[in-house]
Parts: C-alpha cells; sequence; structure tokens
C-alpha cells in the first residue's frame, strides 16, 4: 500500500531529536532541533526506508498512513 502521508506524533512531545529517521531516510526526514517530515512529492519512492525509519525510532513517535 502506498504511503500518503508522513507525521510526527506530537501529543506526547516523546521526540528524543536522536536523528535515527534522518541517518534512515534523509529525503523524507531532517532533525534540526525536532524531527520534521520534508515536503516530498512522492513518498512511494521512499516507501522502504520510511518504514525503516518508523521501526527504528525509539520513541515510536513517526506515524504514516
Amino acid at each position: 500500500m502506498a504511503i500518503k502521508k508522513v507525521w510526527l506524533d506530537e501529543s506526547e512531545n516523546d521526540c528524543i531529536s536522536c536523528g535515527v529517521c534522518e541517518i534512515t531516510c534523509p529525503e523524507v526526514f531532517e532533525v534540526p532541533d525536532r524531527m520534521i517530515v520534508k515536503q516530498v512529492a512522492n513518498f512511494d519512492a521512499y516507501e522502504a526506508a520510511i518504514r525503516d525509519a518508523v521501526e527504528s525510532c525509539p520513541s515510536e513517535v513517526i506515524k504514516f498512513e
């Protein structure tokens, strides 16, 4: 299934800015102070890396649909 949206779940403010997501998929994630999702045109091109970043996040705050 194609990924249409990726975001940081800020409900608990748990992002620890470790940078794992940016290392795993720098095309989609950036961590200046806290993780942000870059506005890319096609998440499908990075689907595997996005899923890896989500699974690798120690705070489990990256969500996608």
